[in-house]
Parts: C-alpha cells; sequence; structure tokens
C-alpha cells in the first residue's frame, strides 16, 4: 500500500482548502479584512521598506492574496463598488508612506479610490513635468521628478483598486485669482466681486466657464492627467459658488456670475436682432427694464417688430409687456449662467471619454433647485441636464438624525437618471457610529441598499475623516 506523508496530504487538500481561507481573511458585512491578515501584512510592509528582501517578496505575495480576497468578496456583495475619495500631501513621498495609505484602503474593505488630482489651485503632477499654470502639490527640492499619481496607479492596481482621477473644475484656486494676467477669466457677479470676495475663505476662485483661456489652461493640465491613464475622471466644483444668507438664493440678475467679458459677450451673442442685444444688454447693466426702456428701444430699432433672442418667439402683444419682458429676462439670464456650467463640464468630459476612460461628475442633489417664487440655489448646479453618459456622484450629506433624508436626496437623482447604476451617492459619516445629527456610514447604506435596491457603488468622504489620525501624521510627516 502506498504511504503518504502530511506534506502530499496538504498539497493534494490546498486548492480545496483555498477558498475556505480566501473567506476567513474577510471580516464583517463590507468586505474588511481580519486583524491577523492586517498586522501580518503591516509587519511585512515595514521590513520590506528597511531592505529585507525577503519580507519584500512574502509582502508582494500577500498584497496579492488580499487583492484576490477583496475581489472576491465584492463580486459576492450587493455592494459592487465601495469607494473612498483621498487626498495626498507632500509628505507620501516618504518610503512607504503611498503603500501604507493604499493598505489601509483595502484593509476597510474599498476596492476604488477617488484621488485628488487638481484642488486647491495645486496639482498632483511632477514638478519636472508640470507645464500648466498652477503649482505643483510636491514642490520640494530633491523630489522634482516624484509622480505620485502614476504612484498610486501603479501600486493601486497591484493591490487590486480602481484609481480615478478626481479634479476641481470652476474652482481653479486662490493662487490662480492672484495672478495678473488672469483677472479676466475669474467670473463676476454684476456687484462686480470674484468670488474670492464672496465666500471670504480665500479657498474658492471661480472661473468663468465661458472663457477660453479658462479652457485652455484646464485643457493643459488635464491632458496630463490623461496621460497617466487613470480608470476614470471625476469632475468636482461644476457649478458657481454658494453664498450664505441671503446670498445662498439668486434672485435677481446681478446675482448672476455672469458679467465677466467672456459670459457676458455669450449672453449678447444669443440675441437674435437688434431690439434683442440692447434689450438684454440694458437688462443686465441696469439690472430691470422699464417702459422708457421699451420705448427707446423701439425708437432705436424701428424696423423691428419684437426683441428676439435664442428660444424666444412671441406669440401674442402681451408677449412685450414689461411685466413679461422682465421675467422672460430673467429666466433667460439664468439658463445663460447654468449652460456655461453644462458647456464646460460637456468640454472637459469629451476629452476624456476621447480616449476610453470613464468621466463622472460630482454634485448636490439640491444644487439645482428653485427657491421661492422666482429664486434659485446660488450654486446654480444644473446636474439634471449633465449627460445621461456620465457617472453621477451625488453628495448626499443630509442631517435629520437618521438615513431617511439620505435616501431622499438619492432618490431625488435616481429618479432623474435614466440608468440608475450610473448613479454613485458620496456618504459622510464614520464607520460604526453615530456622529451627531450624522448617522453611521453602515446605516446609511442599508438605508440606501433597501430603499433604492439598483444601487450598486457608493463612495465614503473621506479618508481624512475616517483615518484622521493617521491623515495629522501624514500632514506633519511624523511617521
Amino acid at each position: 500500500m502506498r504511504r503518504y506523508s502530511w506534506f502530499s496530504t496538504i498539497v493534494f487538500l490546498l486548492p480545496l482548502l483555498t477558498p475556505w481561507l480566501s473567506a476567513s481573511a474577510v471580516v464583517g458585512a463590507y468586505c474588511q479584512l481580519n486583524p491577523q491578515a492586517i498586522t501580518l501584512k503591516d509587519n511585512l510592509r515595514k521590513k520590506a521598506i528597511a531592505g529585507d528582501t525577503n519580507a519584500q517578496r512574502e509582502y508582494d505575495k500577500i498584497l496579492k492574496q488580499h487583492a484576490d480576497w477583496l475581489y472576491n468578496c465584492r463580486r459576492q456583495h450587493w455592494l459592487k463598488e465601495q469607494a473612498i475619495w483621498l487626498r495626498l500631501y507632500p509628505c507620501d513621498v516618504k518610503p512607504g508612506a503611498l503603500d501604507e495609505v493604499l493598505d489601509q484602503i483595502v484593509n476597510m474593505g474599498y476596492n476604488t479610490v477617488y484621488l485628488e488630482v487638481f484642488f486647491d489651485g495645486r496639482v498632483l503632477l511632477p514638478k519636472s513635468q508640470n507645464t500648466t499654470v498652477w503649482p505643483s502639490v510636491i514642490d520640494m527640492p530633491g523630489y522634482e521628478n516624484r509622480d505620485l499619481l502614476a504612484e498610486t496607479l501603479e501600486k493601486g492596481r497591484k493591490r487590486g483598486l480602481k484609481v480615478y482621477a478626481w479634479l476641481f473644475s470652476l474652482n481653479f484656486g486662490y493662487l490662480y485669482a492672484q495672478r495678473p494676467d488672469r483677472q479676466h477669466v475669474l467670473a463676476r457677479n454684476g456687484r462686480n466681486q470674484t468670488s474670492i470676495e464672496f465666500v471670504h475663505d480665500q479657498s474658492q476662485a471661480f472661473v468663468d466657464p465661458y472663457n477660453r483661456q479658462a479652457l485652455q489652461d484646464y485643457s493643459q493640465m488635464l491632458q496630463l492627467v490623461l496621460q497617466r491613464r487613470p480608470d476614470g475622471v471625476l469632475f468636482d466644483y461644476i457649478r458657481y459658488p454658494r453664498g450664505t444668507g441671503q446670498d445662498s438664493v439668486v434672485g435677481k440678475v446681478k446675482d448672476l456670475w455672469i458679467y465677466s467679458p467672456a459670459s457676458r459677450e455669450a449672453l449678447l451673442q444669443r440675441a437674435r436682432n437688434k431690439q434683442g442685444r440692447w434689450l438684454l444688454e440694458t437688462y443686465i447693466d441696469k439690472g430691470f427694464i422699464t417702459a422708457e426702456d421699451l420705448n427707446q428701444m423701439r425708437q432705436l430699432f424701428p424696423d423691428e417688430i419684437t426683441p428676439l433672442w435664442q428660444g424666444r418667439n412671441p406669440t401674442s402683444p402681451e408677449s412685450d409687456t414689461l411685466a413679461n419682458l422682465q421675467i422672460e429676462l430673467w429666466y433667460f439670464t439664468v439658463a445663460h449662467a447654468a449652460q456655461g456650467v453644462i458647456d464646460f463640464l460637456d468640454f472637459v468630459t469629451s476629452q476624456v471619454r476621447q480616449r476610453g476612460i470613464p468621466a463622472g461628475a460630482v454634485f448636490f442633489p439640491e444644487g439645482n433647485q428653485a427657491v421661492g417664487d422666482i429664486g434659485f440655489d446660488s450654486r446654480l448646479q444644473p446636474w439634471d441636464s449633465f449627460s445621461q453618459t456620465l457617472e453621477w456622484h451625488p453628495m448626499s450629506y443630509a442631517l435629520c438624525g437618521n438615513p431617511i433624508c439620505i435616501v431622499e436626496q438619492v432618490k431625488r437623482v435616481t429618479e432623474v437618471a435614466q440608468n440608475r447604476r450610473n448613479v454613485k451617492p458620496v456618504l459622510a459619516g464614520f464607520w460604526g457610529r453615530n456622529d451627531g445629527q450624522r448617522p453611521s456610514l453602515e446605516s446609511q447604506m442599508e438605508a440606501i441598499r433597501s430603499r433604492i435596491p439598483d444601487i450598486q457603488s457608493i463612495s465614503h468622504f473621506a479618508y481624512s475623516w475616517i483615518q484622521p489620525e493617521h491623515t495629522r501624521k501624514r500632514q506633519s510627516c511624523s511617521f
């Protein structure tokens, strides 16, 4: 009789045991790894960083193993994609720092990272290759060639992570707003304010979406990002600034951000005759029109019957009354402001999709709402007119002490979306605990699952919230 050693028995059983061993590394309801697996990986990483080549080989093996565990867990889970929003810091150039961040993300069960690439007037590109008008995030002597974007893509994929590039859009940053050669690019309202003067936090510098220089500057930066082939690109700040108090609502034309040269000219070009152009110009300059203005308009252009602009087709004499024209002009200028946002998004997302890369828009579900009789949320974020081919990432941050109001925000979006699978809600909160009026992440996700079962992708804002201590250490290089 042939005798088998213990070794040969184990070799024979190993393929049968592998699924069980893989499942045993995952705990909880959201694909988190267990403490033993995390500790083993952490220890191997530290030894590998110290130069232990054997530890490096074992570390590489365990990264692959954890990637497989994560893939299998997410494939069987109702939530196919669990993403997290991540900002990197200059200290993340230290050996092993980026690896630790990405390991932590895998440990928590995330399989997608939304990496902040353009924010606060800085860009995550190596200084030696940065030909944009913005400074690099990594701007330290000796690190001119460090490409944390490319490194995150490589290291993330090694761990089974998809890595998206997350970019601010119409908010170009404070440093950009200080450039003497870009003052004409900044969005302005009818009081000649820029968003720097309007918001007062020294971090929001919104540009005119109709300005060609803005489009050129942004496109140059975007092309450099796309060269690194992220798994997707998300565009944030696709809107105008939000004011506080009464400034949180736009209710008259001078509240609109359409007074910089390019937007103003684009508006006037929407006129379809001389009366229309003259009346549009008078309306935005004065903020209203009077009966005297209408008389003057008719005297100046007697050969024209009625003022015309895009979409205006008056069908009766009542259409040209002062009251009717006043309200028509208001809604037309609001539409012009909103169309600038839509056009800017179409311009940038077309460049992404030309390369076969998914694109998405980040927005507030209430950013497009009407307020009162004729007012609108000051952000004028017309997300319901964004392309249905994009991923929609609604920032669902409502606070009411339970998940109901958060679910309602998501439902508001899914009711507009042609494909609910394209809706990927953004949630804020903490694992395992409520925070004041903010429910735990688990309770928010389960509420969405029960009410909107089509949702299969949810993201959490942000790594810095969920891992505050680690983030503080990374910001101060105290690790």
